[in-house]
């Protein structure tokens, strides 16, 4: 199980989350960028082409070798300065105030302690500084959730420990970010396809 969740899922979501549409909507989050930035969950670096000239530099902070080994090209083409900081985002290394600007876009399901994350991403922020998010999560129709909850011991095994159903609104408002936007939808497609495809984007300011 090691190999798949260490070799395989990195592809999978790497295609599962560079989609026309998602890339649409990583964008739209990624505009909100500035500064400093410390980016939690990184990836295989999809949203490096993204980033506004208004960041100076991006702190990396992903656990996967495979996912950075993929960022690679990614890296190496982008305008802006990015140094992978760390692998676990519920233990930043970084001292409290030292970034202008967070940001979080299909993380917050995998990783196993978010509190602990979002407190950490929290402290790290510069007071007033932005967290940029863009997430999927607990939908709103009773029908779509019971199937999360049916489906999530199977995603979780299949997909990295990622969670179906987290209330991604809550989780950040308990971290003591106050959410200044919140969009929520479904993702364009199939409505079988409901309990993966619930989306929050927004941004919110550490407090």
């Amino acid at each position: 199980m090691a190999f798949w969740s260490e070799r395989i899922v990195p592809h999978l979501v790497d295609r599962a989350l560079s989609t026309d549409d998602v890339m649409r909507e990583r964008e739209r989050v990624c505009a909100l960028l500035s500064g400093q930035v410390v980016e939690i969950g990184f990836g295989s670096g999809l949203n490096t082409e993204l980033y506004p000239e208004a960041v100076e530099s991006v702190a990396a902070v992903e656990p996967s070798d495979t996912a950075w080994r993929m960022s690679a090209d990614r890296r190496r083409e982008s305008r802006t300065p990015i140094t992978r900081s760390g692998l676990d985002g519920q233990a930043l290394a970084e001292p409290a105030g030292s970034f202008d600007t967070a940001l979080s876009t299909f993380t917050m399901c995998t990783i196993p302690d978010v509190e602990l994350a979002l407190t950490e991403l929290h402290r790290v922020l510069r007071p007033g500084g932005t967290f940029a998010f863009l997430e999927h999560g607990l939908a709103p129709q009773p029908g779509v959730v019971r199937w999360q909850r049916r489906m999530e011991p199977v995603q979780k095994a299949v997909a990295g420990g990622c969670h179906l159903s987290r209330d991604i609104p809550r989780l950040i408002s308990s971290a003591g970010f106050e959410i200044v936007e919140l969009e929520e939808r479904y993702l364009p497609g199939p409505k079988v396809a409901r309990p993966w495809t619930y989306v929050y984007s927004g941004n919110a300011v550490r407090r």
